[in-house]
């Protein structure tokens, strides 16, 4: 009996181990960059550094979308690129322009 529930405990340890890095390969969650920059991606939704929910172009490792008015860089289009786990790369406009490197967000603390 004891063997059947360590093997069921850990069936679900490997089980709930696996789904959460099968979610980490996505470009989905909250990221952060310098300085106290914040987007939070789900999906082909976005809510943007300056707080604006958005529809984008969204694939599991790459999202963009076009800033909204009242947000610098006004109607520019913003690449973003899934780098790893925990890194994502941002540029506006074309591949010469700068890379901006993110970092998931540490869970909030209260």
């Amino acid at each position: 009996m004891l063997a059947r529930t360590c093997l069921g405990a850990f069936a679900a340890l490997l089980l709930s181990g696996l789904a959460s890095h099968a979610r980490a390969d996505a470009i989905d969650g909250s990221w952060c960059a310098e300085p106290d920059l914040r987007v939070t991606i789900n999906g082909p939704t976005i809510v943007t550094p300056g707080g604006h929910p958005l529809w984008g172009d969204y694939s599991r490792h790459n999202f963009s979308y076009t800033v909204p008015q009242g947000e610098p860089g006004a109607g520019a289009v913003i690449q973003m690129r899934l780098m790893s786990e925990y890194t994502m790369q941002s540029r506006s406009g074309t591949d010469e322009a700068t890379v901006q490197i993110w970092h998931r967000c540490s869970p909030a603390t209260s």
